[in-house]
């Protein structure tokens, strides 16, 4: 299993909660993930194939409306792996930021540029925390209505940590900025 696709676990991972077509699988991962996991329709629909092939879901069609819909399940061995992939320690954690990237290399723009790179992941942070902040609300109110939610909650609190700790960074980095003069 090392060498497992983790895109793999991902979808697994939504379909213990319930069935999905590839459709709902992305707008989960555009919603409720989006914050420490990203994929694309070009990852998952091979994935949601490999997954099916391999006996760990199942795929039927739906053809309740005008457009055939596939809606997929994940199997008892798609649990059993599911089960196997998260008892293992996790291999690696990554942060990736663009604005960081530019940051790192500012002084070849300046301060300005820069202060203007920080306003927007500020901005987009502050959207983003807010979704996160409605997100905990809804999660503490529902707890006892499911187990996995006091898991969702704590990611969501992560998040909410996090965030906060960008938007002081923010302002401290503009300070140190404008401070300096540049």
């Amino acid at each position: 299993m090392a060498n497992e696709k983790k895109m793999d676990c991902v979808i697994l991972g939504l379909l213990c909660h319930e069935e999905l077509t590839g459709y709902e699988i992305k707008k989960r991962i555009n919603t409720a993930l989006k914050f420490f996991w990203s994929a694309s329709y070009g990852s998952i629909y091979p994935a949601l194939n490999d997954l099916v092939n391999r006996g760990l879901a199942t795929k039927r069609e739906d053809t309740g409306n005008k457009r055939n819909k596939l809606i997929y399940t994940i199997t008892d061995e798609g649990r059993n792996y599911l089960k196997e992939w998260l008892a293992l320690p996790v291999e690696k954690d990554e942060l990736r930021y663009e604005t960081l990237l530019k940051l790192f290399f500012g002084n070849e723009q300046g301060a300005e540029q820069t202060i203007s790179h920080i306003d927007v992941f500020e901005e987009k942070t502050r959207k983003e925390l807010q979704y996160l902040l409605e997100a905990e609300k809804s999660l503490k109110d529902c707890l006892s209505d499911d187990g996995a939610h006091k898991y969702y909650l704590l990611t969501v609190e992560f998040g909410i940590k996090t965030y906060d700790a960008y938007l002081e960074w923010c302002k401290e980095a503009k300070k140190l900025l404008m401070d300096n003069g540049e």
